[in-house]
């Protein structure tokens, strides 16, 4: 049976202990992709109140979606390129941020098909 989650993240118990002795509120992850990082730090930190996950790829937040199903109450993703996260938030009305996390993992998106389809 092959799994539902793209792949395996990256540096996960890095980032986990990053962040171990922080009081997270509002936390936001500008690559949320499958929801890897983001079930950790919700896992270890029950204190967050707002979860906001960016990813561009539509595929990777719907398997964020189910990942992320237990803290549906506080959890948002965003469809959009983490270069738009500062205008986004400030839409979203997000004046401060306790947490933040962005990875700098390279890999194809999964609606991505093709090379020329890549844009930088």
């Amino acid at each position: 049976m092959q799994s539902k989650r793209p792949h395996i993240s990256i540096l996960e118990d890095e980032m986990a202990a990053f962040f171990a002795e922080s009081e997270l509120k509002v936390y936001v992850d500008g690559t949320v992709g499958a929801g890897g990082h983001a079930k950790r730090i919700l896992e270890e930190h029950p204190e967050i109140e707002r979860f906001i996950g960016f990813d561009q790829d539509p595929q990777a937040l719907s398997i964020a979606k189910e990942t992320l199903a237990p803290w549906s109450d506080k959890v948002e993703l965003i469809h959009a390129n983490f270069e738009d996260i500062s205008k986004t938030l400030s839409k979203m009305k997000v004046k401060a941020v306790s947490g933040f996390f962005l990875t700098s993992e390279f890999h194809l998106c999964s609606s991505i098909k093709s090379k020329r389809d890549l844009v930088f």
